[in-house]
């Protein structure tokens, strides 16, 4: 049997059928990413049904992309405080709902931040302290209900940034996730370590990747093998990681996620 590892993907409810064989021949990983949007997170219930019944005999690990438009998760307003809150609990709901064991959150930190921490004694620490006054109440839910929420690099320069939230809560519901194509994107364009060590820079604290591919330019989320990624330094990275992370193709196109993953295999990297 291979020793290789096995790449998941995210797919949508309406999608799952189309790669069904695909997805449950090796039981891979999913993330289902509807569940992000504030509309269907209000009523979420007839895309769970969909989803138990598509997903009916599969027995791979399930996450989901939990919510992130028009907030950031390190929010001083009170008010908008509340809404983040109430928009994550309605997603560990569906967790709970679907028994998904990971929930996508994004991070708040950007270049500004590279640049302007220092200006004002313990900067990230205030902002880690907004961070976590936020995300308590969630972060006490989810350590309850078997769910762990993945903080993913969006506009991230530093990886130590979200290295030092993860040690901040101290919690096991709060891990580590990198977005190849994100992490390419600070690499070309803002001069942010390369996607490759992003990846070892998370440590024992990786629990979930998403694969995309771009040209460093933009956040293209391109089939694999389109942009300029090096994937032979991305899974070298991911031998060192112990931590068995979900890794997931996040791609624009669904119709290619299983191309992506059989460039990988003709690279001798995945399954």
């Amino acid at each position: 049997m291979s020793d290789l590892p096995v790449i998941g993907a995210q797919l949508t409810v309406l999608d799952l059928d189309k790669h069904r064989d695909w997805v449950f021949e090796k039981n891979r990983d999913l993330e289902l990413p509807e569940f992000c949007m504030a509309d269907i997170l209000r009523a979420p219930d007839v895309f769970v049904d969909m989803a138990k019944s598509r997903l009916d005999g599969w027995t791979g690990r399930l996450g989901i992309h939990g919510p992130f438009t028009g907030f950031e998760i390190d929010t001083k307003d009170r008010d908008m405080r509340a809404v983040v809150q109430a928009r994550l609990d309605q997603a560990l709901n569906v967790c709970e709902s679907l028994c998904a064991v990971q929930m996508v959150i994004h991070s708040p930190f950007d270049l500004w931040d590279k640049h302007n921490f220092g200006n004002g004694p313990k900067d990230l620490d205030k902002r880690i302290a907004q961070i976590m006054e936020t995300l308590g109440p969630a972060l006490r839910r989810a350590e309850g209900c078997g769910v762990v929420m993945v903080l993913e690099n969006i506009k991230d320069i530093v990886p130590a940034h979200r290295a030092a939230v993860i040690d901040a809560a101290g919690s096991p519901a709060l891990q580590m996730s990198v977005d190849t194509g994100h992490a390419n994107w600070a690499h070309v364009m803002a001069g942010g370590p390369p996607p490759d060590r992003f990846i070892s820079e998370a440590g024992p604290t990786l629990a979930h990747v998403h694969l995309q591919d771009t040209d460093g330019y933009a956040d293209r989320h391109w089939p694999l093998g389109c942009g300029t990624i090096s994937w032979h330094a991305v899974f070298e990275a991911l031998k060192g990681c112990k931590s068995d992370p979900h890794l997931i193709v996040e791609i624009n196109d669904f119709d290619r996620v299983q191309e992506s993953v059989a460039h990988l295999e003709k690279l001798g990297l995945a399954q």
